[in-house]
């Protein structure tokens, strides 16, 4: 994941394109030009722009992880038993490894060092997740697991 040192000042109309986009990245440059009022060709320089200046860092499907199977949300807040360089990298290098994991954050103001969203099929599944895999990464040194019950929104920082 490339990280953005210089943050991109954005004006009224780069953040409606970034909103459209969120919304619907399939939508064509004329459709995206018409629902901003300005024609295609700047319409693409700006959209070019956002890309070059690392704003927009892609576009993805969304899907619909209940439909995939995978129907329990778990936050698992890890802690790890050395604070040094080596140890950090190398959990991060195998947490990546996990396609259950969807998203991995150091944190602060915790006393544990991660906070992982894991979206697994059911419990036995995300037992099987934490006993024969998590908890296998050396340096992991405690496991605290929250169930999400529901999820009120989720959304792109735009």
């Amino acid at each position: 994941m490339s990280h953005v040192t210089k943050q991109t000042a954005l004006d009224t109309t780069d953040q409606k394109i970034l909103r459209i986009l969120t919304d619907d990245a399939r939508l064509s440059i004329a459709e995206i030009s018409e629902q901003i009022n300005l024609s295609p060709t700047p319409t693409i320089r700006r959209i070019r722009h956002l890309e070059d200046a690392g704003v927009i860092t892609g576009y993805h499907a969304a899907t619909n992880p209940t439909a995939l199977g995978y129907t329990l949300s778990v936050y698992v807040a890890v802690s790890m038993d050395k604070h040094t360089a080596e140890r950090f990298y190398e959990f991060e290098s195998q947490i990546q490894n996990f396609d259950e994991v969807v998203s991995c954050s150091v944190v602060t103001g915790r006393s544990e060092d991660y906070l992982l969203k894991v979206l697994v099929k059911d419990m036995r599944h995300y037992e099987e997740f934490l006993l024969h895999r998590l908890s296998k990464i050396e340096g992991v040194s405690q496991l605290h697991t929250s169930f999400v019950l529901r999820e009120v929104f989720h959304r792109s920082a735009v």
